[in-house]
């Protein structure tokens, strides 16, 4: 039991280091680095533990933080998209897609909608999927 204590500690230890540094170019040699094991041992125990990719997982942080700044800010998408750790415009625009089922712009647009809808019910409406 005590083996599975510690690498789930591990893997917090990496996932923690990605919620952190969601916009910094992190790799899976590099998290693998903060956990202390090698990088295919990583990947594979990410996935096992979390039930997704480290890259999958970071990419959805990365839209997470996005829609926030999609929601609460008139900068631009393409500003957004380098701010939250997109290489690409086209990159960023496919995978938010991908996570939420929306396009940034019409994902903006129908936020700007729900204003003064009860929080609770937009967050609810306006989450990303969790398949993908």
């Amino acid at each position: 039991m005590r083996a599975v204590e510690d690498t789930n500690r591990r893997m917090l230890r990496a996932r923690d280091a990605m919620d952190r540094g969601y916009a910094e170019p992190l790799d899976v040699a590099a998290l693998a680095r903060i956990a202390h094991v090698s990088p295919a041992h990583f990947a594979r125990t990410f996935r096992a533990t979390f039930g997704e990719t480290p890259h999958r997982y970071l990419q959805r942080r990365r839209v997470e933080r996005s829609m926030f700044l999609l929601r609460e800010s008139d900068r631009s998408i393409t500003d957004i998209c380098f701010e939250v750790g997109f290489g690409s415009p086209g990159t960023f625009s496919r995978t938010f897609r991908d996570i939420v089922g929306r396009s940034p712009r019409q994902y903006r647009r129908e936020a700007a909608a729900l204003a003064g809808v009860p929080t609770c019910f937009a967050m609810a409406w306006m989450r990303p999927s969790s398949s993908g």
